[in-house]
């Protein structure tokens, strides 16, 4: 167990017997700030892969609890940036980093929460906000009107299209967070919530869902799963028939939405390549 690690576990157990905010002091306060970097470092992490599939990921339990203790022993308070006020526990993240590593975020609406990882040359497009624990790998273009939520995992060289979220799970602190793998690509508007995991390289078309609670139709293995999206697939929603017999209110039956995914083929893959000007 690292230090760190230790360090947050005491507090959480202080912290479960009833220490507030308003009773916490410098330390608690310097221990809550050391965990904040370490995880815009990217050196603690609050999930982790444990096997080959991308069904593996667990969270990293302590790191959860370390999240929800930024939020339970501070303070909301006055703060402001860019001559906007603004109230919160947490300021948000500083950015002077960015430039050497390659990282570019455009002004007016991009937003990093303090405890937010963003990687070497990642890009980020106004309007788009990345919360506190979340991690977003190397090379990865969060693109215009985009969530990514507390605690997401997302990998490297993965391309979230327009107007597309990502959510977050801070509670129950033993449940993974979302998940995308490296070079995953999500068309405009697409939606990856409660846990929900995309296996590397999958390209998913726009406006799709991605929840634990509809379907996923795996053609490749012909099997229906739940929870994640096997890695090198092309997904896409669909609509197939429900339960839900003839109602007086309409005619015919009625569908509910589903997922369907074939294998990526070469051509889905150089489309979804962005160009080389972007990095330029």
């Amino acid at each position: 167990m690292t230090t760190l690690e230790s360090d947050i576990d005491d507090l959480w157990q202080r912290y479960d017997d009833g220490l507030t905010a308003a009773d916490a002091d410098a330390g608690v306060g310097r221990t809550l700030d050391e965990f904040l970097d370490a995880l815009e470092a990217g050196e603690v992490r609050a999930a982790r892969k444990t096997g080959d599939g991308v069904d593996s990921w667990e969270a990293t339990e302590w790191v959860k609890r370390g999240v929800l203790l930024n939020f339970g022993l501070r303070e909301t308070e006055r703060r402001e940036y860019g001559g906007v006020g603004y109230y919160d526990v947490l300021p948000l993240r500083e950015t002077d980093d960015l430039a050497a590593r390659g990282a570019r975020n455009t002004p007016d609406g991009t937003v990093l929460r303090r405890g937010a990882h963003l990687g070497d040359d990642t890009i980020m497009m106004s309007p788009s906000f990345v919360n506190i624990g979340a991690f977003v790998g190397d090379g990865t273009l969060v693109d215009s009107c985009n969530t990514v939520g507390s605690c997401a995992q997302i990998g490297e060289d993965v391309k979230l299209g327009a107007n597309t979220l990502i959510g977050g799970v801070l509670e129950p602190v033993e449940d993974a967070p979302v998940i995308l793998e490296d070079g995953v690509s999500l068309g405009a508007g697409c939606r990856v919530t409660s846990g929900f995991r995309v296996g590397e390289n999958s390209i998913v078309g726009e406006n799709t869902l991605l929840t634990p609670r509809i379907p996923v139709y795996d053609l490749v293995e012909e099997e229906v799963v739940y929870g994640h999206l096997p890695e090198n697939r092309r997904a896409f929603t669909r609509f197939v028939e429900s339960s839900v017999s003839d109602h007086d209110l309409f005619d015919g039956g009625a569908y509910k939405p589903a997922v369907v995914a074939t294998d990526v083929e070469t051509e889905t893959l150089e489309a979804t390549r962005r160009e080389d000007a972007l990095r330029e």
